[in-house]
């Protein structure tokens, strides 16, 4: 199979993936997700010879990489706004959510905000990708060693973010409930 066919067969198996990838990290409409994952497969072009097999890891973390240039760039953007006091405020853009607005599993992506952009990425490689360790660490450009410990530590401060979130919020006001482990029969 030549490069070529390579690529195409790669694109054609992976564009949807990579572009949940990148549509679930910007909050953006649907241009500036097709212009990252544009990017990607250009990259992947460009470096078709190398493609690995699987490309999947390999193409998240040129997407990676994009939406790290994407979301520099839309800050530039934003701070030549403010300057010239073009904001959204300016133009009665404003949007005012009521307080009953709260869309379900929201203190979940909350507690993940919480955390550092690391390990917010090795958490939503494991989950929302669904990558085994081994495809994590193609994707952070690290070892499978390296990318084991990052997600133990990045589950474990996300636990510790969701306990804190629960000593805060008033019982029965929709905090998240965490099963002891003989509720989830293990005891």
């Amino acid at each position: 199979m030549s490069n070529d066919e390579i690529f195409a067969a790669a694109y054609r198996e992976h564009y949807w993936a990579v572009s949940r990838y990148v549509a679930r990290r910007l909050d953006g409409g649907t241009s500036e997700v097709e212009e990252v994952v544009a990017e990607v497969f250009t990259v992947a072009w460009r470096r078709r010879s190398d493609l690995p097999t699987p490309p999947l890891p390999w193409l998240y973390g040129v997407a990676r990489n994009c939406l790290a240039n994407a979301v520099r760039g839309h800050g530039r953007r934003r701070r030549l706004v403010d300057r010239l006091g073009h904001d959204e405020t300016a133009h009665g853009r404003q949007i005012v959510h009521s307080p009953d607005t709260e869309p379900p599993g929201a203190w979940v992506h909350e507690a993940l905000a919480r955390l550092s952009p690391a390990d917010q990425e090795v958490l939503r490689l494991t989950s929302w990708e669904e990558l085994g360790v081994d495809e994590v660490a193609v994707a952070l450009g690290c070892g499978s060693r390296a990318a084991a410990m990052r997600l133990h530590r990045a589950r474990r401060r996300l636990r510790a973010e969701i306990d804190r979130m629960r000593t805060t919020v008033a019982p029965g006001a929709g905090a998240p409930r965490r099963d002891t482990p003989k509720e989830q029969g293990h005891g």
